[in-house]
């Protein structure tokens, strides 16, 4: 059985960091694409983070919101994808979940039906 795992999260204080494993059974992660979402209360699951399968050569993307403060990397030998997250702000609270598809191309939130649980993040002012 496939199942993308996310852990990680916390409360922690603005301006401080955090980092979100997404762990994958079932499956080898070097080989899809792996999105970072993020659903806060009241709001539409976002996809804020994006990084493509090892055998594409574009780079990672991120939404504006994260741009310079969270980056995203793989650990192949442990079938890991992170989400390193800094400086984070209030805004950045929510409940954050990974999921995988072909390409980073057209992969939003809408695209994905096998969710895990996720991880919440909560930030502090």
């Amino acid at each position: 059985q496939v199942q993308l795992v996310e852990s990680g999260g916390g409360l922690v204080q603005s301006g401080g960091s955090l980092r979100l494993s997404c762990a994958a059974v079932g499956i080898t992660l070097d080989y899809y694409a792996i999105g970072w979402f993020r659903q806060a209360p009241g709001k539409e699951r976002e996809r804020i983070s994006c990084i493509t399968s090892i055998s594409r050569r574009a780079g990672p993307t991120y939404s504006d919101s994260v741009q310079g403060r969270f980056t995203i990397s793989r650990d192949s030998s442990l079938n890991t994808v992170y989400l390193q997250m800094d400086n984070l702000k209030p805004e950045d609270t929510a409940v954050y979940y990974c999921a995988r598809r072909q390409t980073c191309s057209g992969f939003n939130a809408l695209s994905v039906t096998d969710w895990g649980q996720g991880t919440q993040v909560t930030v502090s002012s």
